[in-house]
């Protein structure tokens, strides 16, 4: 070990100031002792985090992950990467999470359809409720029960009393099958007792076209979605599958309020990584994220998108998903619901 005396260190001060002398002695300390802080976190610092988004570029996970990517980077001292890894309704960017070593370097963004996944595809070789680690809910969007502006049905009460009289034959769009608009009105017409024709599409745009030009009956919307096309009257919204009425549609009431106690159908978002995340990383990320989900200025982009900022320890987020994926496993198997 180098010995600095007491001598020198006066001689220093008599011609540098106190704060350049305390850094030259501190660097010569680090080094008299073989420690380099620049050394010390230099691997974990090299290697990027990758969130995993197992959608398509503009979709609610994808906006959060890029919200993100650049705080998360400065709070963590990491490159973060936005990956698309998309195909299989979500399966594959997921499976590549659930492959990926738990070194906290690889999240999955992902949203409620993950449950949904877990019970429509039997033939899934990992289970997304055992094999990943949730660190924290990151937002919630809320869907919309809405009729085209023609329709006959003012009022939820008027479009269930429409189709108790006529099973069958009232139709509803989705984007597809097992999507969270198809598996909402699956259980709305479980609450219900109603029959329902389902044509599922091949994504939001076209079922929400013909919802616009009559051709189907309703439609379950993201409220983002539907919000302007409700506004300008060219939708009506009949009820809001939330826990509370949406301040940018405050006149549309909740299915809670008018006695539909179970139609909750909330999308909620969050991350999670493989399974065996150390608990100095869970931490490590949890609360380098929780942090940035909190900031004001994250929350007016994520409102412009219909989705409201929400946070969560591990422990509640990994119980919204286990009352979740019991619910909708529950609901696919009542109804006979096959993926396409």
């Amino acid at each position: 070990m180098h010995f600095i005396s007491h001598t020198f260190c006066l001689a220093m001060l008599t011609r540098i100031s106190r704060a350049v002398y305390l850094t030259i002695l501190a660097s010569l300390s680090a080094y008299s002792w073989g420690q380099n802080p620049s050394q010390e976190n230099k691997s974990v610092a090299s290697n990027p985090i990758k969130l995993i988004v197992p959608f398509t570029p503009g979709t609610g996970i994808d906006i959060i992950a890029r919200s993100v990517s650049q705080p998360l980077s400065q709070a963590l001292g990491q490159p973060v990467i936005v990956e698309n890894r998309v195909g299989a309704s979500g399966n594959i960017g997921t499976e590549l999470v659930v492959r990926s070593k738990p070194d906290g370097n690889t999240l999955l963004v992902t949203v409620s359809t993950l449950v949904m996944n877990r019970a429509l595809y039997s033939n899934l070789t990992f289970d997304a409720v055992k094999d990943l680690t949730p660190i924290t809910l990151a937002a919630k969007g809320e869907l919309v029960l809405a009729v085209p502006e023609k329709s006959l049905q003012t009022t939820l009460k008027d479009f269930i009393q429409s189709a108790q009289k006529n099973p069958g034959k009232m139709s509803y769009g989705s984007p597809g099958i097992g999507t969270p608009h198809h598996l909402s009105m699956e259980l709305f017409k479980n609450e219900t007792q109603t029959k329902l024709l389902h044509v599922p599409y091949r994504g939001t745009a076209p079922a929400f076209t013909d919802l616009l030009g009559n051709q189907i009956d309703a439609m379950f919307i993201p409220i983002h979605v539907a919000q302007e096309h409700i506004k300008s009257g060219k939708l009506r919204g009949l009820a809001l599958g939330a826990t509370k009425r949406n301040v940018r549609t405050p006149e549309i009431p909740t299915f809670k309020e008018l006695g539909f106690e179970q139609m909750n159908v909330e999308m909620w978002y969050g991350f999670m990584a493989p399974n065996g995340l150390s608990n100095n990383d869970l931490n490590r990320l949890g609360n380098a994220l929780r942090k940035i989900l909190i900031d004001p200025s994250l929350k007016t982009g994520f409102e412009s998108q219909g989705l409201d900022p929400v946070i969560s320890s591990s422990e509640e987020f990994k119980n919204i998903i286990a009352m979740d994926a019991s619910r909708w496993a529950k609901l696919i198997q009542q109804q006979g619901i096959k993926p396409e």
